[in-house]
């Protein structure tokens, strides 16, 4: 009898295992299938390549890696998705404006369905490791109910501060600032103290698109905990027709990124992010605000000058206690014109899974995942101070985006208050005239 009911409770486990694993993700379900994988040559992408062949591996899907230089891929990723054939299944993409013009034109497919199919996902994938602001840029119709996500997160940057620890120690006494005023009023200290041979920041100064997300983060800070919602961001009051460059907050940010232009060098107006964070790594200067990526090249000897000297922090607190900036991301999206959808999102799963994230974020510094700033071997790879800071920042960010046509002209706009302030225009009176600007440019 005894014998009996084992052999009868052995076939209910048994039973039980095969109702588990016939729901259970089938990572073999594609086998003989062959993907083309269109990506930018970046430091993600040459990390992946190590790591190609263990998907292959444990597929049977045959990966094609078609990749180009920064300058070109835009291009080619454009023409790709809006081809009459296929020719990439899976593709990375800005997510910005960049994946929110393929979404409006019905070029990029909604993975939503795929995470929430369990015979195509598998269970430990966890797409809420991901903080909610770094899935808010890439989910469609923005400020509608139930969103699709049309891109998955693989490389992000938050717009933080880094200091020379030596120079803080010598002008500050070794304190970094704790709010942003004070790090105005720091660096325009040190500058006056240096004697035109060391500057209290270095930043990007010159009239370019390229400002905006930097400066969109110091004005998310100046702008505290008020949502921001996209498409519009803190830019307009929840209608296109409705501007508000006016708003003392947006002010105040704009005055903070003129000061620290303003305690830089000279030549500050014609800096890009080259000239920026060379002056920098030089040990010209006390600060930095800007990607937080540039950390890790900060801490190479052979190219930085003050490797083990660099401090990291979250952008000190305009208001409150809390210092807010905003994040870029790079995310992989599946085309709509693949033949492999099915195929292609095991790849998609495969190299944003937790384990791949961490892998391939230690080329980065910039693993999007929250379980990533906790996994052993990345936080190894890594300075303890920047992933201190970056692991905080990134709790408290979000996009920079607006997802609007001809924003890079209106960025221009921006810039130009910027400059204006820094040439000694009171900020409610720049962006009075921004505010008129806009609105033109806009009609």
């Amino acid at each position: 009898m005894k014998r009996r009911g084992f052999l009868t409770l052995t076939a209910a486990w048994s039973a039980l295992a095969l109702s588990t694993s016939a729901f259970a993700m089938d990572w073999k379900q594609q086998s003989g299938q062959e993907i083309t994988v269109l990506l930018s040559e970046h430091p993600w992408t040459a990390e992946l390549r190590k790591h190609v062949g263990a998907f292959e591996a444990e597929t049977g899907i045959k990966v094609k890696i078609d990749a180009f230089a920064e300058d070109l891929y835009s291009d080619r990723m454009n023409l790709a998705v809006r081809s009459a054939e296929s020719v990439a299944d899976v593709y990375m993409v800005q997510m910005d404006s960049a994946l929110y013009t393929q979404w409006e034109a019905g070029a990029v497919e909604p993975l939503t369905p795929y995470l929430d199919d369990a015979a195509k996902t598998d269970a430990a994938y966890d797409l809420a490791d991901y903080p909610e602001g770094f899935r808010a840029g890439a989910s469609f119709p923005v400020g509608q109910p139930d969103p699709q996500l049309y891109a998955i997160p693989i490389s992000f940057e938050a717009y933080t501060l880094f200091y020379n620890k030596e120079l803080v120690e010598k002008y500050l006494g070794g304190k970094v600032p704790a709010t942003m005023d004070e790090l105005i009023a720091a660096a325009g200290d040190i500058s006056a103290k240096g004697e035109g041979k060391i500057f209290g920041a270095s930043m990007r100064g010159k009239r370019s698109a390229e400002l905006v997300d930097t400066m969109t983060g110091i004005v998310l800070d100046a702008w505290g905990s008020e949502p921001a919602s996209l498409p519009y961001n803190i830019w307009f009051d929840g209608d296109w027709s409705k501007p508000r460059f006016n708003d003392p907050r947006i002010a105040k940010g704009l005055s903070y990124y003129a000061g620290l232009l303003k305690a830089g060098p000279p030549s500050a107006l014609s800096y890009g992010w080259e000239d920026a964070s060379r002056f920098f790594s030089q040990g010209n200067a006390a600060f930095f605000v800007d990607a937080s990526v540039f950390g890790p090249g900060f801490e190479d000897a052979k190219t930085s000058a003050i490797a083990g000297k660099v401090g990291y922090a979250p952008l000190p607190a305009s208001t409150g206690d809390i210092g807010y900036s905003g994040h870029w991301s790079w995310g992989i999206s599946i085309a709509k014109n693949s033949a492999k959808k099915d195929a292609a999102w095991l790849f998609v799963q495969w190299a944003t899974n937790k384990k791949m994230t961490a892998a391939l974020g230690v080329a980065t510094g910039g693993a999007p995942r929250d379980s990533s700033w906790a996994d052993a071997d990345y936080v190894k790879a890594l300075d303890a101070g920047y992933v201190a800071a970056v692991k905080t920042q990134m709790q408290h960010t979000r996009p920079t985006s607006v997802f609007r046509q001809g924003w890079s002209d209106v960025v221009l706009l921006v810039v130009d208050a910027i400059h204006q302030i820094y040439q000694g225009t009171a900020p409610e009176d720049a962006v009075a005239e921004l505010q008129t600007n806009v609105q033109d440019t806009l009609e």
